[in-house]
């Protein structure tokens, strides 16, 4: 008999297992598995890689191979075998560490997809806004999605949007550019604007990189705003984004930062929305209280960043770059990664990254 026949199973991404599947998965842990009838109401626990048909005991297939216990009648006695591994009908549930890192790595992988999917779009775009004989005013037309050009003009457009905000602002600073003059003077620009949502009532939300929670500009703006102001970091972001009460969101259309995309479709706007959302529950508190992630066996988690990197064969100037660092200080993390594992090679340290275990344990 399933646990919820009276609530269909909503369909959704499987990445991202329902409270259901996780009400059921802790079942599995605490009991050692569960019949396949219990899940079939939820098919996300397989396909979210939760649970996993019980593998068969070969003895059982294979006459030829003789089992100690297969003598011992007690051991033929159902009430003390494992019916995890003798009942075809039984699911047994995946570790929690390896679930959660499978689950991790496909978030990266889809912020990843998306970030070369914005730069696709820009590229593909930006051309088509200088196309002869259009005049700005035409391409201001679009309630969808408009152009925006030159940083006093962005930061008019955000001014504008932000003084009708009377709910939420989301924002997603990486580190690129935020430490240089640029980022100090976007900060100040963004100051009153921000206070004055607060003000309001509203509430803000930021994410960072990891690489920017030591980093003084971004520990003064919460020495000064006052309000329901919230910021958490993550190894990888997005490029930089504003979604304001989920009505219009700002994203970059080009390197420099000098064109902007105002974006007012709901359904884009709310794909933005819903990514942010996504990234927010995945990352650690940084303001108002902060959470200090651990070591393991000397691994730091920046060093666990970077070995999921390394395994997956990317440069150190690629690692900098998804990492928000410079090349020099990648370099000098991946030196002592190797030399806590007790790597000679780089080709070794692959091998010795996989087999420490430390990107199958929670960061």
């Amino acid at each position: 008999m399933a646990n919820h026949p009276h609530h269909p199973h909503d369909p959704h991404d499987p990445q991202d297992p329902c409270p259901r599947a996780i009400a059921l998965y802790e079942r599995a842990l605490r009991e050692g598995g569960l019949d396949r009838q219990h899940a079939s109401s939820l098919p996300c626990l397989l396909e979210s890689g939760l649970l996993e048909p019980a593998r068969q005991d070969p003895t059982a297939q294979d006459p030829a191979v003789q089992d100690p216990a297969a003598q011992d009648p007690a051991a033929q006695d159902p009430a003390v075998q494992d019916p995890a591994r003798q009942d075809p009908a039984r699911l047994t549930p995946v570790p929690p560490a390896l679930v959660l890192h499978r689950l991790l790595r496909a978030a990266g992988d889809r912020v990843l997809r998306e970030r070369r999917h914005s730069a696709r779009l820009a590229e593909a775009f930006a051309p088509l806004t200088r196309i002869g004989g259009r005049s700005g005013t035409e391409a201001d037309r679009s309630p969808a999605i408009r152009v925006v050009s030159g940083t006093g003009r962005i930061n008019e457009a955000i001014t504008g949007a932000m003084a009708g905000a009377v709910s939420e602002l989301l924002c997603v600073q990486p580190n690129l550019h935020y430490s240089d003059s640029r980022g100090a003077a976007a900060q100040a620009v963004a100051m009153d604007r921000d206070q004055a949502l607060l003000d309001r009532g509203g509430r803000i939300r930021t994410l960072y990189q990891h690489t920017q929670r030591q980093m003084p500009l971004v520990l003064a703006r919460y020495e000064q705003l006052r309000g329901d102001a919230e910021a958490r970091s993550l190894d990888e972001v997005t490029d930089r984004l504003i979604v304001v009460d989920r009505d219009v969101a700002f994203l970059p259309a080009g390197a420099d930062g000098t064109v902007a995309l105002e974006v007012r479709h709901p359904a884009l706007v709310e794909f933005l929305a819903a990514t942010f959302d996504r990234l927010w529950w995945q990352a650690t508190p940084l303001y108002p209280q902060a959470v200090h992630r651990p070591s393991l066996n000397g691994v730091t988690p920046r060093q666990r960043a970077i070995a999921g990197l390394l395994v997956e064969g990317h440069t150190d100037a690629v690692i900098a770059d998804r990492l928000g660092m410079n090349i020099r200080t990648a370099r000098v993390h991946i030196a002592k990664l190797a030399a806590t594992l007790g790597s000679e090679s780089r080709a070794q340290l692959g091998y010795l990254i996989g087999r420490s275990g430390i990107l199958d344990r929670e960061a």
